[in-house]
């Protein structure tokens, strides 16, 4: 078996991101596949759920190459432990932000 780190062969790539919302301190936990176009849905006030909290920023993202994963990772994130763990890992990001 064949041993790589060039994780670039795989053609989809999967994203779990954290946007933080500046007018209201909240979190938006989302998966996508292209990064960058959803961030710009985002701005666009294209997705329902954060079309009135602009602006936010991205505080954090996760990659992975397998789309099971991604998805079992939104939806701990999105869970009560998971959210509180995510609030630990960036607590001082958090803390700058809110001050």
């Amino acid at each position: 078996m064949k041993e790589t780190s060039d994780v670039s062969s795989h053609k989809i790539r999967y994203y779990v991101y954290i946007l933080f919302f500046l007018k209201d301190k909240g979190f938006y936990i989302g998966y996508t596949t292209d990064l960058k176009q959803r961030l710009i849905h985002h701005l666009k006030n294209k997705v329902i759920a954060t079309k009135f909290r602009t602006p936010f920023l991205l505080i954090h993202y996760e990659y992975f190459i397998n789309e099971e994963d991604a998805k079992a990772r939104e939806e701990f994130l999105k869970s009560g432990y998971g959210r509180s763990q995510m609030k630990q890992i960036l607590k001082r990001t958090l803390l700058e932000l809110k001050t």
